[in-house]
């Protein structure tokens, strides 16, 4: 008994050591970096994109390049809350005021209060949503979860099917092992069809991390269990919690606009407080011009 334990101790040490080489080639791989490219590739950066690629090193380097370079163009840290923020006017996507019992951030996300059908204005509400949140998650935490409430949810209410393609590859191919787990809560029958018409686009890693849950199923209410204290859940999700997802457009705009300052901060931008912006409190952002990707070390 004592061997196996000792055995299954050095295969662990021995796979972390392997998993830390590979850190290292990618590294190096990668060649010189510098500005905001340098800043995002930590080297737990490194190990979501390694991880996603089964640790070869090659594809892993290739998706990080794609990442810069959509960064480097979509510039998603230089997205504002004034800009976006009438895209969330109606609380479709906002941050809880909750966690997950591993103490993840959660998003929650209501498509039947959709209010735009701007493609464009909806994925660019979510980066920001998501780049904020990555922004503020635990020093020992890497993902968020999120949570989908279907309350009101019909055809007419939902964004297209491009839209939300166009959303997953953003996802997968930008925020590797970013969402932990994506609970869809009570969805109609009429959500079936699209979803098998959206799960074609996403990978057998992201796909096992969606799990559809209903209040009279006793399965789904274990499983949302194990993943929430029922006592600090939404009733709206099976909870106990009384506080319904009741959502002021003005305070959580507020919030956005101090969490903007933060992320100019840690950006390295010139940002300082401005008057309202649109009608919405927002920094003044001065931000410097991308930087150019570093070509690989020849």
């Amino acid at each position: 008994m004592f061997l196996i334990k000792r055995n299954n101790q050095n295969h662990h040490v021995d796979e972390v050591a392997e998993k830390e080489e590979k850190v290292k080639q990618l590294r190096e791989a990668l060649g010189s970096l510098s500005g905001r490219s340098l800043k995002y590739c930590t080297d737990g950066c490194l190990r979501r994109y390694l991880d996603a690629r089964n640790w070869n090193v090659d594809k892993s380097k290739k998706m990080l390049e794609e990442s810069l370079k959509w960064r480097a163009t979509y510039k998603p840290e230089e997205i504002r809350w004034s800009e976006v923020a009438h895209e969330g006017e109606t609380g479709k996507v906002s941050k809880a005021n909750f966690h997950d019992r591993l103490g993840r951030p959660v998003l929650i996300m209501r498509p039947g209060m959709q209010n735009t059908n701007s493609p464009e204005g909806n994925i660019r509400h979510l980066v920001y949503l998501i780049e904020n949140g990555i922004l503020n998650l635990p020093e020992d935490q890497e993902q968020m979860s999120w949570l989908v409430d279907f309350t009101g949810f019909t055809m007419n209410t939902s964004i297209s099917v491009k839209t939300t393609r166009d959303i997953i590859n953003i996802l997968q191919n930008h925020y590797p092992e970013r969402l932990a787990v994506v609970f869809l809560y009570n969805p109609p029958r009429i959500f079936q069809a699209f979803y098998k018409a959206v799960k074609y686009f996403l990978d057998q890693k992201t796909a096992q991390k969606v799990k559809f849950a209903y209040p009279k199923s006793k399965d789904s209410v274990e499983l949302m269990k194990s993943y929430f204290d029922i006592d600090n859940l939404p009733i709206e999700f099976g909870g106990k919690a009384t506080a319904t997802l009741k959502y002021d457009h003005e305070e959580f705009s507020r919030m956005m606009a101090l969490d903007d300052i933060k992320t100019a901060k840690f950006w390295g931008f010139d940002e300082k407080p401005s008057l309202k912006t649109n009608g919405q409190f927002g920094p003044e952002v001065v931000a410097p011009n991308p930087i150019p990707l570093a070509p690989p070390a020849s």
